[in-house]
């Protein structure tokens, strides 16, 4: 289950969201600045008890081309560590999602690149997700989600070397009737019963968190020894038809 999911679950909202959201075109984002047009910073509360850290704004930095998604100990309101998450402003529907990160590694705590939209926004909750277990960064989770109900395999693949230990690149590719996720350009992951696929179009989220009770999932928290920070190098969209945008992407070679 993911931030997004859970989010969900317990009703707390991310964004206070316009009536009808832009829906984006696609963009290259190598983050030389954090473009407020098209990221919104989550700040001052957290999306329920399952979370140990309250979001904040001083937890998101960027420089020298690299988005900072910080964890740290400090007490905010009722918890006692800040985390970091941005999303888009707009929505977007079917095509390529991708990003270049280093996750953390770190019992219970998550680093997650995915898509989401729900009851706070006036949607069905849909997700696509990737996320990143510091528990054993040696892998990611694959899942996704149709009205609030998970229904992907939650599969744990391979990240050659280790998430936590350099960049690798993340992407999934959102169709009508299925969904391909790759890592570092090699397909690891489909899902192709069409009553599986999300279907609304939604906003992408990066984000860093942890948490004290979903031991079973997450593992046990274990305190940083300091602060700590997911990296992002470059989060990208193309819509379908359109051209691939950096010769790295997977909308490359897609067939």
């Amino acid at each position: 289950m993911g931030a997004a999911a859970l989010l969900a679950s317990t009703g707390a909202a991310t964004l206070p969201s316009l009536a009808q959201d832009p829906i984006g075109a696609s963009f290259v984002e190598n983050f030389d600045k954090l473009d407020r047009s098209r990221w919104y910073i989550s700040d001052g509360w957290s999306n329920g008890d399952h979370q140990n850290c309250v979001w904040s704004k001083n937890q998101v930095s960027v420089a020298n081309g690299v988005l900072k998604l910080g964890f740290a100990k400090q007490t905010l309101k009722d918890r006692n560590h800040v985390c970091g998450e941005i999303q888009t402003n707009a929505r977007f529907g079917y095509g390529t999602f991708e990003v270049r990160m280093k996750a953390v590694a770190g019992s219970g705590l998550n680093t997650g690149f995915f898509t989401y939209i729900g009851p706070t926004h006036g949607q069905p909750h849909d997700e696509i997700d990737f996320e990143v277990l510091g528990k054993d960064p040696s892998k990611v989770q694959l899942n996704q989600y149709v009205n609030a109900k998970s229904v992907g395999s939650a599969a744990l693949v391979d990240v050659p070397g280790g998430a936590a230990k350099g960049f690798h690149d993340y992407a999934f590719v959102w169709e009508k009737e299925r969904i391909r996720w790759y890592v570092d350009g090699k397909l690891v992951g489909e899902a192709t019963d069409p009553a599986k696929i999300p279907s609304h179009p939604s906003k992408i989220y990066m984000s860093l968190w942890g948490s004290d009770i979903l031991k079973s999932w997450m593992g046990a928290f274990v305190e940083p020894a300091g602060p700590v920070a997911a990296e992002i190098e470059r989060v990208a969209y193309t819509a379908p038809g359109d051209a691939c945008q950096f010769p790295e992407s997977v909308a490359c070679k897609l067939k």
